[in-house]
C-alpha cells in the first residue's frame, strides 16, 4: 500500500477498527517506512493524551441550540436548487471513489451515468428537472446505506453525514440509521445517527424507533441526547418511557435529572 493510503487508516488502526489483514498491512508498511512509522507514533502519542482527558459534559442548552441550527439547516436545504445537491453529491462521490476499495466500485461505475445526467441538467437548466434531482437523491441514499455497513468507523461516519442531505429518505435508509443508533460499536457514530434522525423526525417510524432506542442504550450520554431530541420535538408519547427509566435502579444522576426535566416540559 502507498503511504497516503496507509495514513488514511491510521485512526481506524489506533482504535482497533481494522480487520487483521489490514492491521498486518500497516505493521508491515511501517516496518519499512520510517516516515510513516514516525507519523503513527506521533498520532498514537496524541491519541493517548486525549484518552486521559476528563470527560466533558455539554451544558443543558448546548444540544437545544444545536437542534435549532439543524432546523435552520433543514429549512435551507429545502430551499436549495437541485444543482447544489448534484455538486454536493459529486464531491462526496469523487472523494470516496478515490479510496480504491471494493465497497466503492459501484460508485465508480455510477460516474459515467451521472456525467450524462449532469450534462442533461445543464442543457435544460432553464426549467425544473425533478427526475435528475430524484436520481441524485436515490444514489446518495444508496451510497449512505452502503457506508453504514462498513467496518471502518470513519466510513460509517461518512455514511451518517451523507444522509444529512436527503430530503425524503425511504424506509431502508431510516432503518439503517436506527440500526446504527442501536448497534454501532462506536458511540460517536451513534451520536451522529441521533442528529441525522432529528432531521427526519416527521416520520412516525423515526419517532417510534427513537423512543424504543432510549431503553436499549447503555450509554447515559447517548440517552441524554435522545431525551433532548424527544423533548425538542415535543414527543409526548415518550413520557411513559421517561417514567420507566426513572424507576430503574442505578440510573445516572445527570440522566435522571434530564428525564425529570423532560417529563415536566412534555406534561405542559
Amino acid at each position: 500500500m502507498r503511504c497516503e493510503d496507509i495514513k488514511k487508516i491510521f485512526p481506524d488502526y489506533l482504535v482497533g477498527d481494522l480487520d487483521q489483514s489490514s492491521a498486518e498491512d500497516i505493521q508491515s508498511h511501517i516496518a519499512d517506512c520510517p516516515a510513516c512509522r514516525q507519523e503513527l507514533e506521533d498520532l498514537s502519542a496524541v491519541w493517548t493524551k486525549l484518552g486521559v482527558l476528563p470527560e466533558e459534559h455539554p451544558s443543558n442548552g448546548l444540544r437545544e441550540q444545536f437542534y435549532r441550527e439543524l432546523e435552520e439547516y433543514k429549512a435551507e436545504m429545502n430551499r436549495e436548487k437541485p444543482l447544489h445537491h448534484l455538486k454536493q453529491f459529486f464531491s462526496s462521490l469523487f472523494y470516496l471513489s478515490r479510496s480504491g476499495r471494493p465497497a466503492y466500485q459501484f460508485a465508480l461505475g455510477s460516474i459515467p451515468l451521472f456525467i450524462g445526467l449532469s450534462l442533461g441538467y445543464l442543457l435544460f437548466s432553464g426549467r425544473q428537472n425533478a427526475d435528475l434531482h430524484r436520481e441524485v437523491q436515490d444514489m446518495r441514499q444508496m451510497l449512505a446505506v452502503s457506508l453504514l455497513d462498513q467496518r471502518s468507523t470513519t466510513e460509517r461516519l461518512r455514511g451518517v453525514n451523507l444522509s444529512y442531505g436527503l430530503e425524503n429518505p425511504d424506509n431502508k435508509m431510516i432503518q439503517a440509521l436506527l440500526a446504527t443508533l442501536n448497534n454501532d460499536p462506536n458511540i460517536n457514530v451513534r451520536l451522529a445517527a441521533v442528529d441525522a434522525l432529528y432531521l427526519f423526525y416527521d416520520s412516525p417510524s423515526v419517532r417510534e424507533g427513537i423512543i424504543l432506542s432510549l431503553s436499549q442504550q447503555n450509554s447515559p450520554f447517548l440517552q441524554v441526547a435522545l431525551v433532548d431530541l424527544l423533548v425538542s420535538v415535543q414527543e409526548r408519547q415518550a413520557l411513559e418511557s421517561f417514567k420507566k427509566l426513572i424507576e430503574a435502579n442505578q440510573l445516572d444522576p445527570k440522566l435522571k435529572q434530564k428525564l425529570e426535566q423532560g417529563i415536566k416540559e412534555l406534561s405542559y
